[in-house]
């Protein structure tokens, strides 16, 4: 058990997705997802948002965040920049094919109430999860005593020449997409399929929003919504061309103890090109 705090703590300590409630959306938007030129470069704009894609909130900080090759090489982000409301940063696509850029962290957190009916929560913000500090800091009999596991992932996707799968080999850790369609092969008025695992396994249930850009400029969010089947697959047909933001959620009771949830959330940015 203490083996498995400690990981989740240093996993958390390099978090880049703040906790923040549901109207906050984080994203990276990349300025084109399918390149051609013989040096390809790409810039990339991050940020945590009210309205999707509009900097407006808070930057997403990129201690965390992590390009990958096709041939599965990490790759320096360029001219990185953390402003008021957004990060930027700018990617060489050195190699042919299909380039991850993801954030993931994972950890235990535990939430309970005192005996006055005060909320607490462990750990805090900044704060490292370790076998220690769950022991000192939890009260084992508290009062309404929640105690999860639970995995964040944040991506994009972007080719240079034509698109490949190299780089959507599962990881085995929280919920992860497995696409059937390319997310660098997305056209209006097609329909596109997905799968979600979780540890490896199919995310059957997991609840999927996808929402379209520009959502300030309209009156109704415009959001499709959509369940995963016994496969952990959904099935998304784009109404329009753009960028839209796909937000995928999951919950069980297989955790490992001391946790008796575990929790997946997973975030991803698409581009949807005409017909």
């Amino acid at each position: 058990m203490k083996k498995l705090i400690c990981l989740a703590g240093a996993l958390l300590t390099a978090a880049t997705l703040p906790l923040v409630s549901h109207a906050h959306r984080a994203w990276i938007v990349p300025a084109a997802t399918v390149l051609s030129s013989e040096d390809p470069w790409v810039t990339f704009d991050a940020a945590v948002s009210n309205d999707i894609f509009h900097t407006d909130h808070a930057p997403l900080r990129l201690d965390g965040v992590a390009a990958i090759a096709p041939d599965g090489s990490q790759v320096q982000l360029q001219n990185t920049s953390t402003g008021k409301y957004r990060s930027t940063f700018d990617l060489n696509l050195k190699q042919k094919g299909t380039y991850k850029v993801t954030s993931f962290s994972s950890g235990l957190r535990a939430r309970w109430e005192t005996e006055e009916g005060e909320r607490r929560g462990w750990p805090g913000r900044g704060e490292q999860a370790t076998a220690e500090g769950f022991a000192k800091e939890v009260p084992k009999k508290a009062k309404n005593l929640e105690v999860s596991f639970g995995s964040r992932r944040l991506e994009t996707f972007v080719t240079a020449g034509t698109p490949d799968t190299k780089v959507f080999q599962p990881t085995n850790q929280g919920l992860e997409l497995v696409p059937v369609t390319h997310p660098n092969d997305l056209f209006a008025g097609e329909k596109a399929e997905f799968k979600f695992l979780i540890d490896g396994k199919p995310a059957v249930g997991a609840k999927v929003e996808v929402v379209p850009g520009g959502m300030r400029y309209r009156n109704q969010q415009a959001n499709i919504t959509a369940e995963a089947d016994k496969n952990g697959s959904v099935s998304i047909t784009w109404p329009q061309a753009g960028l839209y933001w796909m937000s995928v959620s999951y919950e069980d009771d297989k955790a490992q103890k001391p946790a008796k949830k575990r929790i997946g959330s997973y975030v991803a940015t698409f581009e949807v090109l005409p017909e």
